[in-house]
């Protein structure tokens, strides 16, 4: 059965995109999911919604269990040559990795929903949804990744101004000094 075009409740949104009920209200009210909000009644998410992620998560590749000795690393960056750069990074680094990657904050949460990372890596300025909002959901829904690192050119007052990051995300700069990078993944 079709879902776009109709409101489905919350539950019958968790149950079709495999989230927890919590997480999808969370959703909601960080601008992930889009919904209306019927008088004296718990809010309707868009089946418009529901659909997109659906779509995108069929468009994911098939993970394969990796390791217990292998650190799973999701970047989250819309420039390609960043992704590009990072991935080989982190593969050459002397420690047991996979990388996954995710053009744009939309597509990194349904990534890391599927995937579940140890660590995700963000750019703030993305399109469709930006590391902002797609951090704030992250950490709001049932599948925090452990550590999350924040790559930007940003400085601290736009940080600020545009909501923050989590406490516990480690703040990288653009250019990102890529030893920097390195103590952050290595696992202790």
């Amino acid at each position: 059965m079709g879902v776009s075009g109709a409101y489905l409740t919350i539950h019958e949104a968790a149950q079709r995109m495999a989230l927890a009920p919590q997480t999808v209200r969370q959703w909601i009210h960080a601008g992930v999911l889009l919904a209306r909000q019927p008088k004296s009644a718990e809010p309707e998410v868009s089946g418009e919604s529901v659909a997109q992620w659906l779509h995108e998560k069929g468009r994911l590749p098939h993970f394969s269990p990796v390791a217990a000795d292998v650190l799973k690393v999701a970047v989250i960056e819309d420039d390609p040559d960043i992704v590009q750069l990072l991935s080989m990074s982190i593969d050459g680094f002397e420690f047991r990795s996979e990388v996954h990657s995710a053009i744009d904050g939309w597509l990194g949460l349904i990534l890391t929903h599927e995937w579940r990372p140890d660590v995700v890596i963000a750019d703030l300025n993305m399109p469709n949804l930006d590391g902002f909002r797609m951090l704030a959901a992250l950490e709001a829904s049932d599948f925090p990744p452990k550590k999350i690192i924040v790559i930007t050119a940003l400085g601290e007052r736009d940080i600020d101004e545009r909501g923050g990051i989590p406490k516990r995300a480690v703040l990288l700069r653009k250019p990102i000094a890529l030893h920097e990078l390195e103590a952050h993944l290595r696992p202790h």
